[in-house]
């Protein structure tokens, strides 16, 4: 991972690894050859105001993830769109990994992670050092309810 410079409080900058889990799977059952898995390691801005993944829609194609639904966003002028999202982007953050849903946005150049993803894979921003730390560097620990 790498981590960048002075973003600004609760953002930071770092690389990580994007997957078409269908393609993983296709991989595992034997049907495709684990070198063609279409795989990237792209930049991206880790945002605690932002909620989900966006990717951009160059790294959406050249990964052939597939369209599921449209959203409305809202970026942080007001502004709001209709975007497509995609289904089965595997996302690798520090060996961590979990499948998830994005949001394509044409006019980006990197990522962006939200929050959905720092919960599901346990991470905290640390922003004093502008890096992004596992809560416990063994285990990812998800709350549940008491039985």
């Amino acid at each position: 991972m790498r981590t960048i410079g002075d973003n600004g409080v609760g953002r930071i900058s770092i690389d990580f690894q994007v997957a078409n889990r269908g393609d993983i799977i296709k991989a595992r059952e034997g049907l495709l050859a684990k070198d063609k898995v279409r795989r990237l390691t792209i930049p991206g801005v880790v945002d605690s105001g932002a909620a989900r993944l966006v990717l951009p829609k160059s790294v959406v194609k050249q990964l052939g993830l597939p369209l599921a639904s449209k959203v409305k966003v809202r970026y942080a002028d007001g502004r709001t769109r209709t975007r497509d999202t995609v289904q089965d982007v595997q996302v690798e953050i520090q060996g961590r990994q979990g499948t998830f849903t994005a949001i394509v946005e044409p006019s980006r150049n990197d990522a962006l992670i939200g929050v959905i993803i720092l919960e599901d894979l346990d991470f905290l921003i640390d922003c004093l050092h502008q890096r992004l730390v596992p809560r416990d560097p063994n285990f990812i620990i998800s709350e549940i309810e008491s039985i």
